[in-house]
């Protein structure tokens, strides 16, 4: 699933969507019946210029047991996506605040928007802090969007996978990741996408990670998204961390032959279980060396762009 498709399945459990269709009297008897709590991850939402987000949530709260609740998606909160302004609805507090009510919440994926409701770099945050604070019992949170994206370090024995879904991720961001305390965090995804969507981390800020001074549980890594990503590859390539990854993924970015020469000039691979390089600019020729040169490696060598061509750009940018 990507960005312009609706999730399906999340923290492995079926996506059921209880959005401002269910607040209308005269439609809500057609709807599907509301399947037991605790068997599906349930997605709550809104739309611009429709109702409240508070509104759908408080009757969310009030039609399911969501002390049952293990799997959470905030989708769109009717805010006014790219204007700088929020409406009073931004989720982060509100999910916060009804934190009691959710004592079995583990799966969190916060801003579950499609491209058709608005372009992910256009997708307005806050704070986030209060939503690690309420429910410290976490073991996965997606993020998707980081305009305006904060959120203080944490510390936590419990989350075992983040994953930062972004066209231009923030260094303040990356900065936190890495100042959090996470001993059993084995899986953490960062699409950095470009600097012209605020996309401006740095090698420098990327390093604590590579070097494997981070998060000692980590099993996959995925540095995605970018434009500099044969800069991060040749980085990879001598990176520490990677002797203790099952799973590695360098996709969706600007990746040529020169960052593919790096990977297979560097330290081995093939130790790896997956290796994801889909859309890439890589010629035949390369994708067939890496083939040869990791046998018994999955690799993900999908949607191929022409490296011949005169441009080459991220997977998910605006």
């Amino acid at each position: 699933m990507g960005i312009w498709d609706r999730q399906e399945e999340y923290a492995g459990l079926p996506v059921f969507r209880f959005d401002l269709e269910r607040l209308d009297p005269e439609t809500v008897a057609d709807l599907p019946a509301l399947p037991a709590a605790g068997t599906a991850a349930w997605c709550v939402a809104t739309r611009e210029d429709e109702e409240p987000f508070g509104d759908v949530w408080d009757l969310f709260r009030t039609s399911v047991d969501t002390t049952e609740v293990t799997a959470l998606l905030i989708g769109d909160w009717g805010a006014e996506y790219g204007s700088g302004e929020q409406d009073g609805s931004y989720p982060a507090p509100i999910l916060a605040a009804a934190a009691e009510s959710f004592p079995k919440l583990e799966s969190l994926f916060f801003g579950e928007i499609t491209a058709e409701e608005s372009e992910i770099s256009w997708i307005l945050h806050e704070d986030i802090s209060p939503i690690f604070r309420a429910f410290p019992g976490l073991r996965r949170f997606d993020v998707r969007g980081s305009a305006e994206l904060a959120f203080e370090p944490i510390r936590s024995d419990e989350l075992k996978v983040l994953r930062f879904e972004s066209g231009g991720l923030p260094a303040s961001v990356v900065e936190s990741v890495v100042a959090s305390d996470l001993p059993n965090l084995e899986h953490l995804d960062l699409w950095l996408g470009v600097n012209g969507y605020g996309g401006d981390v740095s090698m420098d800020d990327l390093a604590p990670v590579l070097s494997g001074e981070r998060f000692p549980s980590l099993r996959h890594l995925g540095l995605e998204n970018a434009e500099r990503q044969d800069e991060i590859a040749a980085a990879v390539a001598s990176a520490p961390v990677v002797a203790r990854l099952e799973s590695l993924s360098l996709a969706r970015g600007m990746l040529t032959d020169a960052g593919a020469e790096a990977l297979l000039s560097g330290q081995p691979l093939t130790h790896l279980r997956k290796l994801d390089l889909h859309h890439h600019f890589l010629t035949d020729a390369m994708m067939a060396r890496l083939k040869e040169a990791l046998p018994g490696v999955e690799i993900d060598l999908g949607k191929q762009g022409d490296p011949e061509g005169s441009y080459f750009y991220v997977h998910v940018a605006e």
